[in-house]
């Protein structure tokens, strides 16, 4: 039997090795990115649908019979109807773990240059303030320390985890807070309990109906006056609006963001008003180092080896 894939939006990776994903098929073809209109089309007597955020619909898998494997090239499934596939026998395999070095490098690094106040000491230098300071240092923005303070983490794991393994290196007290809709664990608090006695708090949780806006304006007052906001998990999970509200006023001392809650942000977002103090943008890259992004093509090659033999890895639905 013929075992043939397309990938339907490959752009990401378009740098890297395919040679170990070539090697898994018969054919593969690459298309750097499709429209909807273009999906089943292409997708035409194929047995292997490789996706990042392509949907593949009810409609599409009903009308790509030969399909027998979709393969995600990211850990989120909402590009795909799960109960379709399952409804047709199509096994949906996606990649894990691939980011979280990443993604907690760079959360650390959104960190960091909160507390020392990088951008704003980097604008200054390019305006020439230091040039002109009358001693040999510039300390015109405030420099906070981490050794010391206390991390607050929702969602605690696999990247939640590797971020706290980084903070404890700083000197960072860590605290884990209990999400909704999950049954209590030993160690974890009820948000109310944590946000107070945080000086930062990081975001790891999938953004589900519980999830979504977990972190709006009553939870922004809870935490305490000058505290750091991370995310690098979904936009959706904070009250963008509101965040914006909680900078403008004084009441964070900054946060710093990778994630949007539209991506990309073309119909623009509070977070993209140019008054906004002490605040960072990211493009949601910090999943993007290349070693990373050659993982997911492992991880790819690796799922697609093992529905052949029988044994698929990482089935998800």
């Amino acid at each position: 039997m013929s075992f043939n894939a397309v990938f339907l939006d490959s752009a990401t990776l378009d740098d890297l090795d395919f040679s170990s994903l070539h090697a898994c098929f018969d054919r593969l073809t690459l298309h750097s990115a499709s429209t909807p209109e273009q999906v089943i089309e292409r997708l035409r007597g194929a047995q292997v649908a490789i996706s990042n955020k392509v949907p593949l619909t009810e409609q599409v898998l009903a009308a790509c019979p030969e399909l027998k494997l979709v393969l995600i090239s990211a850990t989120g499934t909402n590009n795909v109807d799960l109960a379709a596939a399952r409804a047709r026998g199509i096994t949906v395999c996606n990649c894990q773990g691939y980011g979280t070095a990443s993604v907690a490098q760079h959360c650390l690094m959104l960190l960091l240059a909160l507390a020392g106040n990088l951008s704003d000491y980097q604008s200054a230098v390019r305006a020439g303030r230091w040039q002109q300071a009358p001693q040999f240092c510039l300390l015109d923005f405030p420099i906070v320390e981490l050794a010391g303070k206390t991390l607050g983490i929702l969602g605690h794991g696999e990247l939640g985890g590797a971020v706290a393994r980084l903070a404890e290196a700083f000197g960072l007290r860590v605290l884990l807070g209990q999400l909704p809709g999950r049954p209590a664990r030993p160690g974890y608090l009820p948000l109310d309990q944590l946000l107070p006695q945080v000086d930062a708090l990081s975001l790891h949780c999938p953004l589900t109906e519980q999830t979504r806006n977990l972190i709006g304006a009553r939870e922004l007052a809870l935490l305490k006056r000058g505290a750091l906001l991370i995310n690098t998990a979904r936009g959706g999970l904070v009250d963008e609006q509101a965040l914006a509200d909680a900078l403008r006023s004084g009441h964070l001392g900054g946060a710093a963001s990778d994630v949007l809650s539209e991506e990309p942000p073309r119909n623009g977002n509070p977070l993209l008003a140019p008054d906004i103090p002490r605040l960072i943008l990211t493009p949601h890259c910090a999943w993007g180092s290349r070693e990373a992004r050659q993982r997911i093509l492992e991880q790819l090659a690796e799922n697609a080896r093992a529905f052949r033999a029988g044994a698929a890895l990482r089935v998800v639905g």
